[in-house]
């Protein structure tokens, strides 16, 4: 099959054995590292208190008792949900949605407002990385 006139043909070159360790080289070349400064006052000492408070709410609903159960569970094998003393069965399905809702735009409410507050203080990624530094 004819090649049409406008088509243009790149050759390949093959590399010689140093052009391709001088191209290898170069790709793992070893950048230099950053560091995070440590970083003091007021501030942070309020960030850190807000790393205890979210890692106790997290790490401490399941053994929170609200009448003889679990304050917050969802018991799939039995299919109910249990959120404080609101019980939701699966025919509560819109209720669960409504909630989830609600949940979602007081997020974003609260992020509107105090987008900062959020980002710098209680955000599971700001105090995920607080905690491994």
């Amino acid at each position: 099959m004819p090649r049409p006139a406008s088509s243009k043909v790149i050759p390949i070159k093959p590399l010689s054995a140093a052009g391709t360790q001088k191209a290898a080289a170069s790709l793992f070349e070893s950048q230099a590292r950053i560091h995070p400064r440590s970083v003091s006052g007021v501030f942070a000492r309020w960030r850190w208190v807000m790393v205890w408070v979210t890692q106790a709410v997290f790490y401490g609903m399941p053994w929170l008792q609200w009448n003889g159960r679990q304050a917050v569970l969802f018991d799939l094998l039995e299919r109910r949900f249990f959120v404080f003393g609101l019980v939701l069965q699966p025919q509560d399905l819109i209720y669960l949605a409504a909630l989830l809702v609600l949940s979602a735009l007081a997020l974003f409410f609260f992020t509107a407002v105090a987008g900062r507050l959020w980002c710098g203080y209680s955000c599971p990624q700001t105090v995920y990385t607080e905690i491994f530094l």
